[in-house]
C-alpha cells in the first residue's frame, strides 16, 4: 500500500450533501467514504461519487466483521485513512463504534451517550453543574401524567435516541395525553420540564480540545412549535451584534465536560424571560437544515473547510470578511397533491433574500413528517442584524404561495 502525502480521511455519508461535496472538492485531502447500506442516496450523489473509493457496510451483519472485512478491503485502495468524520446524528453510535475497530481516532462509548442519548446527557450535566429542565425517564403515559402532577405542566415528552422533534410532544395538561398515541415499548422515553422562553442554537469548531470559534443562532420560535406552524428559521447573528450569552465560554464549558477533542459542537439552550439559562441538547456533528452555511453567509469564509480542517488535526485561522445576519426559512408544507408555489425567481426578488431552494414542484404528492425539518424547500435571507432578518423572514412567508388539494 503507498501513503497518501495528503491526510486521508474515511468520512461516513450522510443527507449532508453539501459537506461532503464540500471535502471532496478539497485538494490538500483525500477522502474514502464510508456508506452505510440504510442510508437512503439518490442517483444523482452516487453518480457523482462513482471514482471515490467507498467502503459499504452491511448494517445487518456483526460490526466486528465488517470492520475486519473494511481492513482487508483498505489494503486494496492505496491509501488508508488516518482520520475519521462522521456527520451523521443517526449512526453515531455505530459509525464510532466501527472506527474504534479499524484503529481510526474515535470517540468512546461513554461519549456518544453523553451526545445522543438525551437522559445520559442531562445526567452528564448534574454532575457538571449545568442549568437544565428536571426529566424523568417514562415508560407509559400514567408515568408522564405523575411527572406532571411534580413538576408542573406542559411538559414535553420524547425518545431518548431521536432527533428533528421526532415523536416529541408538548402535553399542556392531563387531558392533552388523550392525543398522544400510546409508547412505542421499542423506544425509550423521557419527559421533561417545558422552559418557556427564547431558544438559541450553539455551534463551535473544536481543535485539540480548544474552541476556536463559537456561533450563535436564535430561533424566532422554539423548535417544537413548528410542529403546529410556527415559523421555522435558525437566524445566525452578525458578528458585531451583542450576544445575549458568551458563546465561546459556554462552548468551552461543553467541550471540557463532554471531553470533546475535535470537529463540530451544536447544542441549543433556552433563556426564560427573567434571564434564566437551561441547556437542551446537544451533539458533536453539524448542525441540522441550513445552519453551518448560515454561519459562513454571515462572517464570509469557507465554515465547511474550516470544520474538516478539526477532523485532520489542524488548528484553522477562520479569516472573516463579512458583518451581517444571515438565516435559513424552510418554506411551509401540508399533506396534499401540489398545484401551485411560488418559483425560486420570485423569492429571489424579495428583499434581502440571497438564496432560494425548492424540494417541491407542481405534480408532487406532499406527505410531510412530523418533524421540524419538514418543508417544501429554504431561502437564505440576510440583514443588518438578526431581528432585521427575521422580520424580513416573516415578508417572505406573507408572500410565499402553497397550492395543495386533497390527493
Amino acid at each position: 500500500m503507498t501513503t497518501s502525502q495528503r491526510p486521508v480521511v474515511l468520512l461516513v455519508e450522510s443527507r449532508r450533501a453539501t459537506f461532503t461535496d464540500s471535502v471532496l472538492s478539497r485538494d490538500d485531502v483525500s477522502v474514502v467514504l464510508l456508506r452505510f447500506d440504510s442510508v437512503q442516496l439518490t442517483p444523482e450523489y452516487v453518480e457523482r461519487t462513482a471514482d471515490v473509493p467507498t467502503f459499504t457496510l452491511a448494517t445487518a451483519a456483526p460490526l466486528e466483521e465488517e470492520a475486519a472485512r473494511y481492513l482487508a478491503w483498505i489494503e486494496t485502495v492505496g491509501e488508508r485513512p488516518q482520520y475519521f468524520c462522521n456527520p451523521n446524528e443517526a449512526l453515531q453510535a455505530s459509525a464510532q463504534r466501527f472506527a474504534a475497530l479499524v484503529g481510526l481516532p474515535h470517540l468512546s462509548e461513554e461519549q456518544v451517550a453523553w451526545v445522543r442519548n438525551k437522559k445520559t446527557m442531562k445526567d452528564r450535566y448534574a454532575e457538571l453543574g449545568i442549568p437544565h429542565a428536571a426529566y424523568r425517564p417514562v415508560t407509559v403515559l400514567a408515568d408522564v401524567e405523575a411527572f406532571g402532577a411534580d413538576h408542573g405542566w406542559p411538559v414535553i415528552l420524547k425518545p431518548i435516541d431521536s432527533d428533528s422533534c421526532i415523536g416529541t410532544y408538548r402535553i399542556d395538561s392531563p387531558a392533552g395525553l388523550a392525543d398522544v398515541p400510546p409508547l412505542d415499548p421499542q423506544l425509550e422515553w423521557m419527559v421533561e420540564q417545558y422552559i418557556s422562553g427564547r431558544e438559541f442554537q450553539l455551534c463551535a469548531v473544536i481543535a485539540r480540545g480548544r474552541v476556536v470559534d463559537a456561533y450563535l443562532s436564535k430561533n424566532p420560535r422554539p423548535i417544537i412549535e413548528v410542529l403546529d406552524g410556527a415559523i421555522n428559521a435558525n437566524i445566525t447573528y452578525a458578528p458585531s451584534e451583542q450576544l445575549p450569552v458568551d458563546a465561546k465560554e459556554l462552548a468551552q464549558q461543553l467541550t471540557d465536560g463532554l471531553g470533546i477533542p475535535y470537529g463540530y459542537l451544536h447544542g441549543e439552550f433556552f433563556l426564560t424571560e427573567e434571564g434564566e439559562f437551561h441547556m437542551s441538547e446537544v451533539a458533536a456533528r453539524l448542525s441540522g437544515c441550513e445552519v453551518p452555511m448560515n454561519h459562513g453567509l454571515a462572517y464570509g469564509f469557507d465554515f465547511l473547510r474550516v470544520i474538516l480542517d478539526t477532523y485532520v488535526d489542524r488548528v484553522p485561522v477562520p479569516d472573516y470578511t463579512l458583518d451581517r445576519a444571515v438565516g435559513d426559512l424552510l418554506l411551509p408544507t401540508r399533506p396534499g397533491l401540489l398545484v401551485g408555489i411560488s418559483t425560486e425567481e420570485e423569492l429571489l426578488r424579495l428583499p434581502g433574500v440571497i438564496g432560494a431552494h425548492l424540494t417541491a414542484q407542481p405534480g408532487d404528492l406532499l406527505d410531510p413528517p412530523r418533524a421540524s425539518h419538514a418543508s417544501t424547500g429554504y431561502v437564505h435571507v440576510e440583514g443588518a442584524t438578526a431581528d432585521e432578518v427575521e422580520q424580513r423572514m416573516q415578508a417572505v412567508l406573507d408572500h410565499f404561495e402553497l397550492k395543495v388539494v386533497d390527493a
